[in-house]
């Protein structure tokens, strides 16, 4: 490591978290993508000298308990990579407590607040953070108030999914109830935001420091799961482009926005550069963002002298 990234992360001693239990899978819509995060995690920690072995949190059929997982052999520490679903709502960390485990990533209260978009919006608006104006849908809404109210166009998003799962951009008033229709699917609660036309950041957090901010740039209308997982003509621009001061102001709003629904240890903060008012906005906040091989949080760790290694040795050692 440089020396600037050793200023800021403190050397992590192997050792020092006993056997490491890997979650993985779960059973939510992100599912795969956790599997394939979890064991890039597990493959590292292995390599970087921890006593460490994956756990499918709820079994490929999803009736295995995964307290009878985490009981069947010795454990004293979890590296929690299910994204969604248990992973993020603060299931995973209330059950953890509950047993005496330490475990990466927010507790409870955060991961359950984080994880539901509207209830993150109604918070930032009140504490004057920036966020895009939105509205909460029901299958009784009247679609054409809607989109009267927050302009075409719009974005439809479910409301506690990732991995821009069921999201959808909406152009005409008369397609906003299949929009509504596909993304209820995946959750009960589901959001109209207006369209913000401008770059798409992303800022990742370890230990109170935020990493160097990242542009994403891709051929499709929005950041969509092909382009996050798929695509090999998706742009991650390391340094974003913009000047240092913008940079700075992004990361700061980023940190406030991580700190305003009392998350821990690690995560990631996405935002939009509106271009009409020249401001940026949070889309929200992910507390166990990806790690594969077009993950983020890693593309910027590796910017700031972290290769993946390291990366997962300073999330581990945030766990409690």
């Amino acid at each position: 490591m440089s020396q600037a990234v050793n200023d800021k992360f403190a050397t992590v001693n192997p050792a020092d978290f006993g056997r490491v239990a890997v979650l993985m899978g779960g059973r939510a819509a992100e599912r795969e993508i956790s599997l394939i995060s979890g064991k890039a995690v597990l493959k590292a920690l292995l390599a970087a000298g921890v006593d460490a072995f994956a756990i499918d949190a709820f079994g490929p059929s999803g009736e295995e308990s995964l307290i009878d997982q985490l009981q069947a052999q010795p454990v004293d520490t979890v590296f929690n990579m299910v994204h969604g679903g248990e992973g993020e709502n603060g299931s995973i960390p209330c059950l953890l407590a509950a047993m005496a485990l330490p475990v990466t990533g927010s507790a409870m209260a955060a991961s359950a607040l984080a994880m539901n978009k509207s209830q993150c919006k109604f918070l930032w608006q009140g504490m004057a953070l920036p966020t895009a104006t939105f509205s909460v849908l029901t299958a009784d809404s009247n679609w054409q108030q809607v989109c009267d109210e927050l302009a075409l166009p719009l974005m439809v998003k479910p409301g506690s999914e990732g991995s821009s799962i069921g999201m959808s951009k909406v152009d005409r008033a008369e397609d906003l109830q299949a929009a509504y229709e596909e993304a209820v699917q995946y959750d009960q609660t589901v959001i109209a935001e207006s369209w913000i036309s401008g770059g798409e950041y992303t800022v990742g957090i370890i230990k109170g420091q935020p990493l160097p901010g990242i542009k994403l740039e891709t051929a499709r209308e929005f950041y969509d799961y092909q382009a996050k997982y798929v695509d090999d003509d998706t742009q991650y621009l390391i340094p974003c482009g913009l000047s240092v001061e913008k940079e700075q102001q992004m990361q700061a709003l980023a940190l406030r926005a991580f700190d305003s629904l009392d998350c821990n240890g690690w995560g990631r903060v996405d935002l939009m550069l509106d271009e009409k008012r020249d401001e940026f906005l949070v889309l929200e906040v992910n507390t166990i963002p990806g790690m594969t091989d077009h993950s983020l949080v890693p593309m910027a760790a590796a910017a700031l002298g972290l290769d993946f290694e390291a990366l997962v040795l300073q999330i581990l050692s945030t766990a409690r």
